[in-house]
């Protein structure tokens, strides 16, 4: 198993993608006073993997290893993304993912998929680019699920840690719980069909939107 190093650096938190600048929709709850301690966070955070991660990055990253074209897959993406700020976070850290997997794990995927960006014909989505990369390495399709959607939750709790603020412990915690989350997220990830895709819930999205034009802010999305 070579590919388990490279996934550990590719989902390390300290992957310079910008992940740490997003909290993909949370600050908007903690505005309104909904997440406020770690038992709020944990709920919200369970909503956002059972869902959005769920139904939107996990199925493309899934689509992508079936062998679905990318450029559809990223038009795909662009489209549900209805969120401006969500929809901008995921082409700044797929962008960013892409640089570093052309220098750091080159392949000719890689590379056709950068080059569809660089002409315009695609956006280059995070979980998009996450899968291009991880597929060229080897990694098995549910090993890429868990370990990119638990670098997802371990980013989103890192911020949380600062922004509501929670203790590092309580981070840990978190972490814990949320990793039944997401085994369960990876799991019915692999029983859903195009149909599915984009299903999220409209508080989430709403929430997402609202942010925009949230008065003072920690983060960009």
């Amino acid at each position: 198993m070579t590919y388990q190093l490279a996934l550990q650096q590719l989902t390390d938190s300290a992957l310079p993608t910008g992940a740490f600048a997003h909290s993909l929709g949370f600050e908007g709850y903690i505005e309104r006073g909904l997440v406020h301690d770690e038992e709020s966070f944990g709920v919200w955070l369970g909503a956002f993997i059972s869902q959005q991660l769920t139904y939107s990055d996990a199925l493309a990253i899934r689509f992508l290893y079936e062998g679905a074209p990318v450029a559809e897959l990223d038009a795909l993406v662009t489209a549900q993304l209805l969120p401006r700020q969500l929809r901008e976070a995921s082409i700044k850290m797929g962008g960013r993912l892409l640089e570093i997997g052309a220098e750091i794990f080159p392949s000719t995927e890689l590379a056709q998929y950068r080059e569809l960006v660089n002409s315009g014909r695609a956006a280059s989505h995070q979980p998009l680019a996450f899968g291009v990369v991880a597929r060229s390495l080897g990694v098995p399709l549910g090993d890429a699920l868990a370990a990119y959607l638990f670098a997802t939750v371990t980013s989103l709790t890192q911020n949380a840690v600062r922004a509501i603020p929670l203790g590092q412990n309580a981070g840990q915690r978190i972490l814990r719980k949320a990793a039944d989350c997401v085994a369960a997220a990876a799991e019915r990830a692999g029983h859903l069909t195009p149909d599915d895709f984009g299903a999220v819930s409209p508080g989430l999205e709403i929430s997402q939107m609202r942010h925009e034009r949230q008065r003072a802010r920690m983060f960009m999305s």
